[in-house]
């Protein structure tokens, strides 16, 4: 094999690669390739988890701050919305994340703390739990009271 894995992964992918579309499946580098691809998965995930702790911080803000609202906070929850549909629309198996209530309590967490330091209002005011379903949060009508 050429360039190993951790000495520069992207002439190594190329590599892999070329390897694979050759038929050389014997001189690919199998656990690398499988850790790679899990990754995407990682990707993928990390990238719907931020994306929903900024709505979910936001609508904690609209929520406790309902002086300060304005278009901003709006047009941010709405295009948060928009692009997590976008998101679960090209890659369905996410949506079987948002019922996985380890790590819709990490998002909420990132999301009680982010609306906490932009607000300034303290974290033990937000509550430590959640109590909108994920699809409420995701309706986009929805705005908290």
């Amino acid at each position: 094999m050429g360039t190993r894995y951790h000495t520069d992964v992207v002439a190594w992918a190329s590599e892999q690669a070329a390897l694979l579309r050759a038929g050389k499946l014997s001189q690919i580098d199998i656990e690398n390739i499988a850790e790679e691809i899990e990754d995407v998965g990682k990707s993928e995930k990390r990238e719907l988890a931020s994306r929903i702790a900024v709505l979910l911080a936001h609508l904690l803000k609209w929520k406790f701050q309902p002086t300060h609202r304005g278009k901003s906070w709006e047009l941010t929850i709405k295009g948060q919305r928009e692009l997590i549909q976008r998101r679960l629309n090209k890659t369905p198996s996410l949506k079987a994340v948002l019922s996985d209530a380890e790590w819709f309590e990490d998002v909420w967490f990132d999301a009680r703390s982010d609306a906490s330091r932009e607000t300034g209002i303290g974290l033990e005011k937000f509550p430590v739990t959640c109590s909108w379903s994920s699809d409420d949060v995701l309706e986009p009508e929805f705005y908290p009271e």
